[in-house]
């Protein structure tokens, strides 16, 4: 088992900011912003447990869009925690901090 903490504070830390936005600013880009990320932490997670993308998550609207990342997050955290490869765990905990990090200097 990998250990995952980073991934997961850097998740919830990413979805409270999300939910706590007013709309004016999810509208101006905030939510955009936040379902690119839950995208692709959701095709990471399903790379890491799939080997492949199976689906693509929906736009279901701008308030929740953090609820999206925290899954999302969560989801990947889990498909890292039991891979195989602490190697690969390892790389693809470093690129989905630096997805997180990269994205919340933009919200």
């Amino acid at each position: 088992m990998h250990d995952v903490t980073s991934l997961l504070t850097a998740v919830d830390q990413v979805a409270s900011r999300l939910r706590a936005l007013p709309q004016s600013r999810l509208r101006q880009g905030a939510a955009a912003e936040g379902l690119a990320l839950a995208r692709e932490l959701t095709a990471r997670a399903q790379r890491a447990e799939f080997g492949a993308v199976r689906y693509e998550l929906p736009d279901v609207g701008e308030f929740v869009v953090g609820d999206q990342v925290a899954v999302a997050g969560i989801d990947l955290a889990e498909a890292l925690r039991a891979a195989p490869s602490e190697e690969e765990a390892a790389r693809e905990l470093d690129e989905a901090l630096r997805l997180l990090a990269s994205a919340a200097a933009r919200i």
